[in-house]
């Protein structure tokens, strides 16, 4: 991994703690959903004993349902193994302040089990983006990514939208407002605090502007190392929620929302040699390295679906005409394609337009550095970029619901050879725990279509 300064040093943490301008310290970690989960600490203990002793959390965090429900069947965890506890190794380099709550730092972690050798949980979605990391440091290269993460902002505030079963809530633009800067005025006193408390936290905001859907809404951040970007991800995706909670707002996240355009998160995504060398390109143009990263994430798309779009609601998104793909396709600056190639020389990079707002950032990241990596060692050639309508192509589609993506996953030897058995048997039961709830679930369309009329 690239060396990384940390947003926060612990001496200078020492230091607040000790004139009290620090009391809190949130212990994190992403789980398979993409929360943020963890505990708050006294600043106190955690200088005192944690820092040396470590903190332990139930490992039920990584084998429940989004309603935090205990699930059976997942090897790593179950009422018959006693539900133990995992440690949460603090990753100091992670270290940074929480700006919009008062006295509070936060630090992300790694999951180990408590045995003699404190093995890494492989489950673990940061776990799972630190082998493919390693596998390209072995090979002298370092992944970048930036991550556009889209929202709907609502004027209702999360407890009234709860009760209100999520009906009739009110976006907080009622016209389409992409790029239009009356619009998102009407959204600037929470899209400043996004972007300046996010900076303040570490993260570097590009810019804000506004999007399709009524309500939409994205910001921009620079692009990072892949971790340091999942990281990011996860802190900017859980604080926006805390923020817009703070100015009496709703904000999501959510693939499809509506009928209406949902949200995307497109990942960008290049190689560098560790040494800070261009790869992807020389002055010839795009390298065969470039070439074969591309084939590769092309050629797994379709296998590894089921870590960009994790959820029902996540296959929502892909209809023709959207701005969301429908085609296993790649072209230059080509927006109806998964795969959009743009920028030049040491901006080269890939577009993965596949992902929505609900995309775990480790998993999508981890899923898109591994395919670019199979494509170069097995020397992939890239087949010619699609021109035109690519949403009118004879190309090979996506999977279209989480169903097919499962299966999709389930077959897939590249899966197994790439993050190995423990990791591809986990997140399949994942599938099978969305699938069975969903299948099971009566829905208010049926309710509209069915009460009277059938």
């Amino acid at each position: 991994m690239a060396d990384r300064t940390p947003v926060l040093a612990l001496d200078t943490l020492r230091a607040q703690i000790e004139r009290g301008e620090v009391d809190t310290v949130v212990v994190a970690f992403t789980d398979m959903q993409g929360r943020l989960q963890g505990k708050r600490l006294h600043a106190r203990f955690f200088l005192d004993h944690v820092l040396e002793e470590g903190t332990e959390g139930c490992n039920y965090l990584l084998a429940v349902d989004v309603d935090l429900n205990t699930v059976e069947g997942y090897a790593m965890s179950s009422w018959e193994s006693g539900y133990g506890d995992m440690e949460f190794a603090v990753d100091l380099d992670t270290l940074r302040p929480v700006p919009w709550l008062p006295a509070t730092v936060m630090v992300q972690c790694d999951l180990r089990w408590l045995d003699d050798e404190s093995s890494p949980v492989v489950q673990s979605p940061r776990q799972i983006l630190k082998a493919q990391v390693d596998k390209a440091a072995a090979q002298g290269w370092t992944a970048f990514a930036g991550t556009e993460l889209e929202f709907f902002v609502f004027n209702d505030t999360y407890e009234q939208a709860w009760d209100a079963r999520y009906q009739d809530l009110t976006p907080a633009n009622q016209y389409n407002v992409d790029y239009s800067i009356l619009g998102t005025t009407r959204v600037e006193p929470l899209l400043r605090d996004l972007r300046n408390y996010m900076y303040a936290s570490g993260l570097v905001p590009e810019s804000a502007k506004g999007e399709c859907n009524l309500g939409q809404h994205e910001i921009a951040f620079l692009f990072d190392e892949v971790i340091r970007t999942a990281d990011n991800h996860s802190v900017y995706k859980n604080g926006a929620k805390e923020i817009a909670s703070l100015h009496g707002k709703a904000l999501s996240f959510m693939a499809k929302f509506d009928e209406r355009e949902g949200n995307s998160c497109h990942i960008h995504m290049s190689l560098r040699g560790t040494d800070g060398s261009v790869v992807f390109a020389d002055d010839d143009g795009p390298t065969d390295m470039f070439r074969q990263f591309v084939a590769g994430v092309q050629s797994t798309l379709a296998d590894f679906t089921l870590l960009y779009a994790p959820n029902v609601n996540s296959y929502k998104r892909f209809a023709p005409g959207s701005f969301a793909p429908t085609a296993v396709a790649w072209g230059w600056d080509n927006r109806t394609c998964a795969l959009r190639a743009v920028g030049h020389g040491g901006g080269l990079r890939i577009e993965n337009r596949l992902p929505g707002g609900d995309v775990n950032p480790y998993l999508g990241l981890a899923a898109m550095l591994a395919g670019g990596l199979y494509g170069i060692e097995h020397k992939l050639e890239l087949e010619p970029p699609m021109e035109g309508n690519a949403y009118e192509s004879d190309k090979e589609l996506v999977p279209h619901t989480l169903r097919q993506a499962r299966d999709a996953f389930a077959a897939s030897e590249i899966a197994r050879e790439v993050f190995g058995d423990e990791v591809v048997d986990h997140y399949l039961h994942a599938a099978d725990v969305e699938l069975t709830a969903f299948e099971s679930a009566v829905t208010d369309w049926e309710r509209i279509r069915g009460f009277e009329r059938l």
